[in-house]
């Protein structure tokens, strides 16, 4: 078998597969189907200081290769993470990312200190949240804003800080660059892309916020060409989400530069989504008689 094991950001991960940030909770409902310790990690549930109750239903739609969601960062709140979950997921012999989010820097610089002196390897900071003190717009869409956030968090935590990236941007590799000159210690992306569907019988969105973030199958090409651009920008690590369905696409995904995955909304069709690709990914090495998945990381080789 090939050697699976990876790192981002000096944290060890025993596979480079991580279900990602809102497709699996907090590993309760999964770990009835299958050891969590199977997996490379988990991004947890995106959590907010206080408790948040999400966006009015309906939030989540069906679109051809992939689904809408506006779900709005549904949540119990930091506090009851860290005394109610994170003593689980502690136990289960896996990497644990802290995905956060917040409305003002204040509320993530908060979110950072109270998991300082936790069982948290890393943290994941959302900056696709609207930043309520500049007008509403995302921290993730200016150079400015990630940066600002970036090194406010940076300098609240002594933890591994990833970044994740709205692909709803200009030019991802400037944001990326940014929170780089600001302290992050990894980058990830993509996050949803902003899409729209509307029901023609009725003339209205199908979504109660009107516009959801779009993800599944087809992001994965933008998202493939997201993560070798910033691959190639940055030093840091990279990892790669968007579309991701099969041990094929997470090596194409490694290929374009990611030294990781995560993998979203094919759990929702496929529970065991990430255990079908780590075992996908491991026959392809082992048939290419590849020893280590960190061989392949930035392979690809453009015309």
């Amino acid at each position: 078998m090939a050697d699976l094991s990876v790192k981002v950001a000096g944290v060890a991960f025993k596979n480079p597969v991580i279900p990602a940030s809102g497709a699996f909770g907090f590993g309760r409902e999964y770990e009835k189907m299958y050891p969590l310790s199977t997996l490379g990690g988990i991004s947890v549930k995106g959590m907010t200081l206080n408790p948040q109750d999400g966006n009015p239903p309906p939030r989540v739609a069906e679109t051809p290769s992939g689904m809408l969601n506006s779900v709005g960062l549904q949540n119990p709140g930091i506090d009851y993470f860290i005394a109610h979950e994170l003593p689980n997921l502690a136990q289960k012999g896996t990497t644990i990312i802290a995905n956060v989010a917040g409305h003002t820097i204040e509320d993530c610089v908060t979110i950072a200190e109270k998991l300082e002196g936790t069982a948290v390897d890393m943290i994941e900071l959302n900056i696709s949240c609207p930043n309520v003190r500049q007008g509403g717009a995302a921290f993730g869409v200016s150079c400015d804003a990630a940066g600002a956030i970036t090194k406010a968090v940076r300098g609240a935590t002594t933890k591994p800080l990833m970044v994740k990236l709205s692909p709803n941007v200009t030019s991802i590799t400037d944001i990326a660059k940014a929170v780089e000159a600001e302290g992050a210690d990894a980058v990830s992306l993509i996050n949803t892309l902003l899409g729209m569907r509307i029901n023609i019988e009725n003339r209205r969105p199908i979504l109660k916020r009107n516009v959801g973030g779009l993800s599944g199958p087809a992001v994965f090409p933008v998202a493939v060409r997201m993560v070798w651009q910033v691959a190639n920008a940055v030093s840091i690590p990279v990892v790669g989400m968007g579309g991701i369905a099969s041990g094929r696409d997470a090596i194409e995904m490694m290929m374009a530069g990611a030294s990781a995955v995560q993998v979203g909304a094919a759990i929702f069709a496929d529970p065991y989504a990430p255990i079908h690709i780590i075992e996908e990914m491991n026959s392809w090495l082992d048939e290419h008689q590849i020893a280590s998945v960190r061989d392949i990381v930035g392979s690809v080789q453009p015309w």
